[in-house]
């Protein structure tokens, strides 16, 4: 008996089993949902995902994770009818939506309804029956409208037919399909904030209902691309008039300050040439901001910083917040093995930085955070720097500018930590100077904020950069012990200046999560896999890049973010307050959707 499981443990594994399908079960509904439905937010506007165990009536019985509904009634006449409504109202932005349910058996009489109803409606009916209540009725296929009167509609149907009902938001109407054929508009000028509902009559009736949990039998998916062509039909035809000319040079400035915005130096000249415009930002200047992007988006933090103190003397001075940012974001790139202070520790050139993901990505707008709500962190000690080692350990290094005395321990003179190894000079011209244009003219497929910030074509390596092929196992700070060692030590600084930011300038519970987020990596032997891993994805440096680039160019006196940025911003937001008001459009007039 030995080698045999218990009972408990036999139960158990068919628990564990049951949890781990119905797991993968929900995540593929999930995953149907957002690709049926990808204008909703189901935190403001759930989507339907079952019948309501609370709203129903009490003849109707429910199974089957609430999918399955069967009569437990009398049945004897039309005052045992029962229905149940869904979980939750179908959102105005679907567009349009759909749901279907199978008949499993029609029982005595097959007095069965399909349709919506609104909240409040009596259950102790058949969906149709009353006001703002809509039913396909089984037993005479006739439809019934806020009436008890229906109307011909369309075929009986019974045990083994799938009935499918769509709602269509834009135009307000519903048509039924039955067994994957469209039966035609049942109903026209409906209400917003209508349930999917279901009842039933008569003893024996089942059925199950499929929101998404399986593929549909009616081909929904096509019927939405009917109507997403129709609303980008509509936005082509709108009429310009006679400002299309202004129009058109409105827009060819937002594209220049675009480009001028993300650095993309060459593109940006190439595009103010083509459309007669100035670029309003000194080229060196460009390059500068384009340079420390590039050191940011490589995980070289390190330099990154020096490189903003050494060009921006008092940014980061007046900015402590934005600072303490960008070394949390040090931390964790020692944490990845990509920042220069681990790097040369681990015995490999700080210039081999992991490449930055080059591959295509949709635009999106920039999402920038103001840079007094970011945290930041001063004069950490740097006893090795891009490849430098210093065996000295009195003075301030540039790492020291700070606007609350944080005093984190001895630093290194400026002339011992320098950038690339030369010792208290500006980047070397021919690094500043070199630039590297993304795709499509900075508007690529590859980044959430729709830019890579000087990254190269695949297979192209950064000119200051070695390429080195990525190590088959990944270990903490590249698996150097004295690399570990230099983290830990960069940790305590790190907590050190928390505290002493936080008597000085303030609570910051952005500071306080982000720095409890970035030590929660160390809790994991393999920190890549684990829940907070996300932190050490490449494309986690982007906001930061975004945030600095922001911040210096509030030092040139312009905008933090570039007006194209906002402009689609702002068609998000309309967008989204049509949802809210109830226009069915909005799923279809997708910014993203209508650009590609």
């Amino acid at each position: 008996m030995s080698g045999q499981p218990s009972g408990c443990g036999f139960l158990m594994s068919v628990v564990v089993h049951g949890d781990s399908v119905l797991n993968e079960q929900e995540k593929e509904l999930s995953q149907r949902l957002q690709r049926l439905y990808p204008a909703v937010n189901e935190t403001e506007t759930p989507l339907p995902r079952s019948w309501s165990p609370k709203d129903k009536f009490s003849y109707i019985g429910l199974s089957q994770n609430n999918l399955r509904v069967h009569y437990k009634g009398h049945g004897k006449t039309p005052k045992d009818a029962a229905s149940v409504r869904a979980t939750h109202p179908i959102p105005a932005a679907c567009g349009v939506y759909y749901f279907e349910v199978k008949i499993i058996s029609k029982g005595r009489d097959g007095f069965m309804g399909i349709g919506l109803s609104a909240q409040g409606v009596n259950m102790n009916r058949l969906p149709g029956w009353d006001k703002h209540s809509y039913g396909y009725h089984g037993d005479d296929g006739h439809s019934f409208c806020s009436s008890g009167t229906g109307q011909p509609y369309g075929p009986t149907f019974t045990t083994g037919d799938v009935i499918g009902c769509c709602v269509n938001l834009i135009n307000n109407t519903c048509f039924y399909t039955k067994n994957g054929h469209s039966l035609g508009i049942a109903f026209t000028d409906l209400p917003p904030n209508l349930y999917p509902t279901v009842g039933l009559q008569t003893p024996g009736e089942v059925v199950d209902a499929n929101f998404g949990q399986h593929p549909f039998v009616f081909d929904i998916e096509d019927y939405m691309r009917e109507w997403r062509t129709k609303i980008q039909a509509q936005i082509d035809r709108f009429p310009l008039g006679e400002r299309e000319g202004e129009w058109q040079s409105m827009i060819q400035k937002m594209v220049a300050s675009y480009l001028v915005h993300h650095s993309y130096c060459s593109t940006a000249e190439a595009f103010a040439r083509s459309t007669d415009q100035a670029v309003h930002e000194e080229l060196a200047s460009i390059k500068n901001r384009q340079k420390i992007q590039k050191l940011v988006l490589s995980g070289r933090m390190g330099e990154a910083i020096e490189t903003t103190q050494q060009l921006y003397p008092h940014l980061l001075e007046r900015n402590p917040d934005l600072l303490f940012m960008l070394k949390v974001r040090q931390f964790i790139e020692m944490v990845n093995g990509t920042d220069s202070e681990v790097r040369c520790l681990g015995g490999r050139s700080p210039k081999s930085q992991d490449s930055y993901p080059s591959s295509p990505r949709p635009f999106s707008s920039p999402a920038h955070k103001a840079s007094g709500s970011q945290p930041h962190l001063a004069g950490v000690d740097s006893s090795c720097c891009n490849g430098v080692t210093s065996n000295k350990s009195h003075g301030s290094s540039p790492h020291s500018h700070k606007p609350c005395p944080l005093g984190a321990g001895p630093a290194p003179q400026a002339s011992d930590v320098s950038l690339n190894g030369s010792c208290s000079q500006p980047p070397p011209s021919s690094d500043v100077d070199m630039e590297v244009e993304p795709f499509t003219n900075g508007v690529t497929d590859s980044s959430p904020n729709g830019f890579l910030n000087g990254s190269k074509h695949a297979g192209e390596p950064d000119a200051d950069m070695e390429v080195e092929a990525a190590p088959s196992r990944r270990q903490l700070c590249g698996g150097s012990q004295a690399a570990v060692e230099r983290m830990i030590h960069f940790g305590r600084e790190l907590q050190s200046m928390s505290e002493q930011l936080r008597r000085e300038c303030g609570k910051s519970s952005t500071n306080k999560k982000m720095l409890k987020d970035a030590f929660s990596l160390l809790a994991y032997s393999d920190p890549w896999s684990s829940p907070v891993g996300y932190q050490l994805d490449p494309l986690q440096r982007e906001p930061v890049c975004s945030t600095l680039n922001s911040a210096i160019l509030e030092t040139h006196n312009l905008p933090k973010q570039p007006p194209l940025a906002q402009a689609m911003g702002q068609a998000a937001q309309c967008l989204a307050i049509m949802a809210r008001t109830g226009s069915g459009s909005c799923a279809f007039a997708s910014v993203d959707h209508y650009l590609h």
